[in-house]
């Protein structure tokens, strides 16, 4: 039998100096879309480099999925000197998007269509309330940083992006003319301005008729019978079509001073087609 006053004797660890980072020591970091633990590597001195930790991924490639792409894109954007604030907003846009076409989808087979179409959801989405103009501009503002990013590391061959137009926040309502690629007619895209007034009777047909889809279904036969009924209300005799209409636009813009390559962009015309028709609407513009 043991002695009362016979202890077993305690060894207390001694404290252990906090481990000095070097090249090789690696932190672990949730994952921004999973939550998943990612190894990322730390400098040699974090206060004399002013670089953030480098993370450790495999290469990205045009097969990579867009939540792989996530953390080195952040990086990207620290390295580039982004604000805290931009790197939030973009890598929020980046996980929505990413919602919208799915997260597992490799970045190499996302195309202009899919892209186009993210940000015709957003601002045409089914919620009747379209985003303020400045935060759709930072969302393509989004999309070409990253798509960029991605083609200039020759990660993809193309840039999806690469049409988008960067413009100032603007009140003056514009409607966008595009295509899916699959059709092959991305050369009739084109915008144009719209009166004032528009933005007013838009927001009661959409609080009316709620589209979705579809914003206004409408056929060939549809738009001639609304022609004709506007023709016989004028009082006009004479037989008017929807090509005297567009041929009756193109004459007025080249007489108001538009430059004969941005008339065949408001037309939509392809080269092939403009060859036919410029000459024509010169004739009849300024006839000699």
């Amino acid at each position: 039998m043991q002695d009362a006053d016979s202890r077993v004797p305690i060894h207390r660890a001694r404290p252990q100096p906090e481990p000095i980072l070097t090249e090789e020591s690696t932190v672990l970091q949730p994952g921004l879309f999973t939550g998943t633990p990612t190894v990322i590597a730390e400098p040699p001195d974090p206060r004399a480099t002013p670089f953030p930790p480098l993370v450790r991924t495999n290469p990205l490639t045009d097969q990579s999925s867009l939540a792989a792409c996530a953390l080195p894109y952040q990086q990207e954007l620290k390295l580039r000197g982004k604000s805290d604030y931009t790197i939030t907003c973009f890598l929020s846009d980046l996980k929505m998007f990413s919602d919208y076409v799915g997260r597992d989808t490799p970045v190499g087979r996302i195309n202009k269509a899919q892209v186009t179409d993210w940000l015709m959801k957003l601002k045409f989405g089914t919620t009747g309330r379209m985003p303020a103009p400045k935060t759709m501009a930072r969302r393509v503002t989004f999309l070409k940083n990253f798509f960029s990013w991605l083609a200039r590391d020759g990660i993809l061959r193309e840039d999806p992006s690469a049409s988008l137009a960067l413009e100032r926040p603007s009140q003056a309502p514009m409607i966008t003319v595009r295509f899916p690629a699959s059709t092959g007619k991305q050369h009739r895209e084109r915008s144009l301005a719209l009166p004032a007034s528009f933005t007013t009777i838009f927001k009661q047909y959409q609080a009316q008729f709620h589209p979705t889809n579809e914003l206004f279904p409408c056929t060939d036969r549809n738009l001639n019978y609304i022609l004709a009924r506007a023709v016989k209300a004028a009082g006009i005799k004479k037989r008017v079509t929807l090509q005297l209409l567009r041929d009756t636009f193109a004459v007025q813009q080249l007489r108001s001073g538009t430059p004969l390559e941005t008339l065949r962009e408001k037309l939509g015309l392809s080269d092939e087609a403009w060859l036919e028709s410029r000459e024509k609407y010169r004739r009849l513009a300024f006839p000699k």
